[in-house]
């Protein structure tokens, strides 16, 4: 009688023991971020066939602020008949509206932001990037404090027109090659604490951060932040798995994080090309390659 009794004691602990094991497994979600392309929208249909979930547009490609709701109503019905499902767009402001400097333009962005934010909404798109290095360049002998501001109080006014259109503007840390301003994650996250408004968070460049030595631990650093992340070799901006750059401390980061966004792969477009050797090998190869290193 003793040693059934010692049997069902121990046997109701291992119970217990599985039992919480598996509540403990079920309340932790696992990492599953989706991948994405940035390119050009005719490409979807590639893009997908290659097992990409998104693709990643341009502003001035898709959204297309300076033209008509005629001009983007043509675009939105050819996402609708590619059936392409669009994470982001970027590039979002051009060159000639400038961020910083003396000759800022902030009431002209204003206006090119409730266009861009509203046509987002329409077409289900849930990020705007916030590169756009030629616009945010400082000008030479500009006090770079003065133009920390700037971009601070344009996100401030920018953040209450993401929010009406259900849009998440995305602050990007650029390489010094692309800009001479906000070029590390700190950096960046700097200027989203000091907005201070939901709808304006962090994208996660490992391309970039490969360029300025931005190790991968500032990614859990600053992992409360980061909603979007962009991915591509450290020279030419090559395929992930071209060259072989080493990718996994970065996603063993995002891991970290349970990062469950997206991870874009950015694509050189230069003069109507993209510039990989054979573009629907390497969706291919590129795609494989990352979910190896994760």
């Amino acid at each position: 009688m003793l040693n059934y009794l010692k049997l069902y004691r121990i046997n109701k602990v291992l119970f217990f023991l599985l039992l919480t094991f598996l509540v403990t497994s079920c309340k932790q979600p696992s990492y599953q971020p989706t991948f994405a392309v940035c390119g050009k929208l005719p490409e979807y249909p590639a893009v997908a066939k290659a097992g990409y979930e998104y693709m990643e547009l341009i502003v001035g490609d898709f959204l297309v602020p300076d033209h008509s709701d005629a001009d983007f109503l043509k675009n939105l019905e050819l996402m609708k008949r590619l059936d392409a499902k669009i994470i982001s767009c970027m590039q979002f402001i051009p060159a000639n509206l400038k961020m910083t400097g003396p000759e800022s333009r902030h009431d002209d962005i204003l206006v090119w932001a409730e266009t861009t934010f509203r046509r987002a909404q329409i077409a289900g798109i849930p990020y705007i990037v916030l590169g756009s290095g030629d616009s945010r360049w400082v000008p030479d002998g500009f006090d770079m404090h003065v133009a920390t501001q700037q971009i601070i109080d344009l996100c401030r006014q920018m953040a209450p027109l993401a929010q009406q259109h259900d849009v998440i503007l995305l602050v990007e840390p650029l390489a010094k090659k692309y800009s001479n301003f906000i070029h590390t994650l700190a950096e960046g996250a700097d200027i989203v604490k000091a907005v201070n408004h939901p709808n304006v968070q962090l994208l996660c460049d490992i391309h970039h951060m490969l360029l300025e030595d931005d190790p991968a631990g500032e990614i859990i650093k600053y992992g409360e932040y980061i909603r979007h992340c962009h991915i591509a070799e450290k020279d030419y901006r090559t395929a992930p798995g071209t060259m072989g750059d080493n990718f996994k401390p970065y996603f063993k980061a995002l891991k970290q994080i349970n990062y469950q966004g997206s991870i874009s792969v950015e694509i050189d477009y230069i003069d109507g090309k993209y510039q990989w050797d054979d573009f629907n090998k390497q969706l291919v190869s590129a795609l494989r390659y990352m979910k190896q290193c994760l």
